[in-house]
């Protein structure tokens, strides 16, 4: 039986925090880990070299990943030629199989290399740290209790949703669940069953034991889920078997960043548009982010842009167009109107924490997802490419329905009401505390 802690269930905990290299992936678990470490908790942080002043700057011990399964995410197109190109379910196949799954064994030798030398009394890891996916194989003695960190959207399998990695919301009633019966069963005998066989030989190679749950449901099988939303921005499932804990969103921006010379534009009493390609789909500018620009050139509004951290590219801005390549959000998004984004699920959040209506686009990675989330509860619209493109007067108009119709206001400010009751990043270390006194009784 593996190792855990007796010297008192409300004594302090060692925690092992797993995430791969990703910069949106690793931005809120910095916040977890200050706050687990605030809370006087042992955190070793597994992650990669890019990140270990960060890593460090929050209190945790930083860990390095292997060689193998480290890169650097300044540029995902360069680390990983073979994914330019793909778009849609085609992008989320190669990004699952060659960037998530690819170090997934690599990332478990780590973890036990780790709780080898000094156990856990539990360990967190980000939805797509697959090497917990293989640690879940193993019964619950052999290992200590995993919990997955939600920093993408729910992926748990249910008859009342579609399949993840599709962008379709639900639909009620039993026709919805006959829909949602037969995209999983596609989903699981075609779309994904190559990727589920690889994922189920790894698993067994690695731990001698087959995947419990198809490859894309693997968190229903953790101790439980911290999930970094709330319930109103997430699918009901009434088939849930494991714990779901909402705390809300924990990202922060920085705050010694230095404003732009133009930042007093921001009180000139125009309505305020940011738009955004996060930080990882923004090599090309020219799928949403000056199509937006261009949209709104003729538009009474200030249209404030970021670069995700990438220079500032050559362009001639209209008169109401501002370019940063990265803006304080906890100063910028309370001045917003609206929100432009590819989907992100952490700059969302952030609009939504301060009841700004979004208009989302993505349509890979988890963006698909949270941009059919943004629809769903309609807190805002989503816009889908017609083949990898964006037509500005499409943006135009789904921008213009945004400062008019207050509804999607109303219904962002409603999630963002729940999101100021939720605990945040301080209320996990309690529900990590329960997990693990459940575990020594």
């Amino acid at each position: 039986m593996h190792p855990i802690y007796q010297s008192s269930p409300d004594g302090n905990l060692s925690i092992l925090l797993c995430s791969t290299p990703v910069h949106g992936h690793i931005s809120p678990l910095l916040v977890v880990a200050s706050a687990l470490v605030e809370a006087g908790n042992d955190v070793r942080f597994l992650t990669g070299t890019r990140y270990r002043e960060a890593v460090e700057a929050t209190g945790a011990r930083w860990v390095g990943l292997p060689v193998d399964a480290d890169y650097d995410d300044s540029d995902v197109d360069a680390a990983f030629p073979g994914r330019v190109g793909r778009r849609g379910v085609a992008a989320a196949k190669w990004d699952l199989r060659h960037i998530f799954l690819a170090p997934a064994e690599s990332q478990l030798r780590a973890v036990d290399a780790l709780l080898g030398d000094e156990p856990a009394d539990i360990v967190l890891t980000e939805t797509m740290f697959l090497g917990a996916m293989l640690m879940l194989c193993r019964p619950a003695s052999e290992r200590p209790p995993v919990v997955n960190l939600g920093i993408v959207p729910l992926s748990l399998t249910s008859r009342d949703t579609a399949p993840f990695a599709l962008g379709l919301p639900p639909v009620p009633g039993a026709i919805g669940r006959l829909r949602n019966a037969f995209l999983q069963w596609t989903s699981e005998r075609m779309i994904f069953r190559a990727l589920h066989r690889t994922a189920d030989d790894l698993a067994r190679a690695t731990t001698g034991h087959p995947l419990a749950t198809f490859a894309m449901n693997y968190p229903a099988t953790a101790d439980a889920i911290v999930q970094l939303s709330v319930s109103e921005f997430e699918y009901p499932r009434s088939d849930a078997k494991v714990p779901v804990h909402f705390v809300g969103p924990v990202s922060k921006s920085a705050p010694d960043m230095e404003l732009p010379q133009w930042w007093a534009d921001l009180d000139g009493g125009r309505p305020i548009v940011h738009v955004t390609q996060g930080t990882v789909a923004n090599a090309d500018l020219t799928e949403l982010v000056i199509p937006t620009i261009r949209a709104l050139a003729d538009r009474d509004v200030l249209v404030v842009a970021t670069t995700g951290g990438r220079e500032l590219p050559e362009i001639d801005l209209p008169d109401n167009a501002r370019l940063a390549s990265y803006l304080p959000y906890d100063l910028l998004v309370p001045r917003l109107s609206a929100f432009v984004t590819n989907g992100g699920y952490g700059g969302v959040h952030f609009a939504l924490r301060h009841g700004v209506p979004v208009l989302a686009t993505g349509n890979t990675e988890d963006k698909a997802e949270v941009a059919a989330r943004v629809q769903w509860s309609g807190a805002g619209l989503r816009l889908k490419p017609r083949r990898g493109s964006l037509d500005p007067k499409q943006i135009a108009s789904a921008v213009d329905r945004l400062l008019s119709e207050r509804h999607f206001a109303v219904s962002a400010s409603r999630i963002g009401a729940s999101i100021a009751e939720a605990p945040g990043a301080a209320g996990i270390d309690g529900i990590l505390r329960e997990i693990v006194r459940g575990r020594a009784l």
